[in-house]
């Protein structure tokens, strides 16, 4: 099984689910539960290839501070690999304040430590005894955008194939160098939101067909209508599967670890989807984006109980 080096961003998130009415300037609301827990795009993604079974470590950075801490004891708790980490020395840890329904989320975020990483942090020496590359949160990471095109260049010539998430703009441009990145990915994760925004398509369908570089397989996220991606030019989709949802942080991010553990060992493109759509809908079940995250027999079994 090839072993995963995710280089990317690591954060905390203060969780408060369960609002009766969304926060407005001037006014208090309450919720109905909190937790804070690890969070960022990245790391999520990295608890959930490591929870499936998947060898992982990470590059990045984080302060030297209790959300830091709070962060790396987490990780280190699901056996990935931090001796790549840079602790301290520059920003604090990111924080991200998420306000959460079972129907919808609204974040708020201070990039911190994020912002710091760079593509000097992951030099060639890092990238032996790996055979695949992630890195997530694009347009948050000002520091490591520049050089990703040039990153994963390097890791292609090292032989590890690549996978990107952009996740959510906030500039709303879409751009920042992401076309020269995606002629040297294999795998990007948009959702519906992304896709659409990046490819200038409304349809799923016609924003994969958009996208198509020759290079690139692109997955489409697609929420409650499941998830798509083209197989010689023919659309593959399936379902989404139906849970009792508690939180959506972080559902994306098990979904691309469960498609990537699947893909890795060479699964059809179908199983591929399957089971990221099972591991996305499982972490649903939880407060935070990785206390519901599924081992690969928990999957297997919603899998299989549906008949899928």
């Amino acid at each position: 099984m090839k072993r995963v080096l995710v280089a990317g961003e690591i954060n905390a998130d203060l969780v408060l689910q369960g609002y009766s009415e969304f926060p407005v300037p001037g006014k208090e609301v309450l919720v109905d539960d909190f937790a804070l827990v690890l969070g960022s795009a990245s790391a999520i993604m990295a608890m959930g290839l490591a929870r499936l079974g998947t060898g992982v470590a990470f590059v990045g950075r984080v302060g030297e501070d209790l959300f830091g801490r709070l962060c790396l004891e987490e990780m280190a708790g699901r056996g990935i690999d931090l001796s790549r980490v840079v602790r301290g020395g520059g920003p604090k840890t990111g924080l991200t304040v998420s306000i959460s329904s079972p129907r919808d989320r609204a974040l708020v975020t201070y990039l911190g430590a994020i912002r710091a990483l760079t593509g000097a942090d992951v030099p060639d020496s890092s990238l032996r005894g790996f055979g695949h590359l992630h890195t997530s949160s694009f347009f948050f990471q000002d520091g490591l955008r520049p050089g990703l095109p040039e990153l994963f260049a390097r890791a292609r010539r090292a032989g590890l194939t690549t996978s990107l998430d952009t996740g959510f703009d906030p500039s709303g441009r879409w751009d920042g160098g992401l076309r020269a990145a995606l002629e040297q990915t294999d795998l990007f994760f948009p959702n519906e939101v992304e896709l659409a925004a990046i490819s200038g398509r409304d349809d799923p369908a016609d924003g994969l067909r958009a996208l198509a570089n020759g290079r690139t397989r692109v997955v489409a996220k697609l929420g409650a209508e499941g998830a798509m991606t083209l197989e010689a030019g023919r659309v593959v989709h399936v379902p989404a599967f139906a849970v009792e949802t508690v939180d959506t942080t972080g559902a994306g991010d098990s979904f691309n670890a469960g498609f990537l553990h699947a893909w890795l060992r060479g699964a059809p493109v179908a199983e591929c989807l399957r089971l990221g759509a099972a591991c996305g809908a499982l972490s649903t079940l939880g407060l935070g984006g990785t206390a519901a995250q599924p081992t690969l027999a928990q999957a297997e079994a919603l899998l299989q109980g549906s008949g899928r």
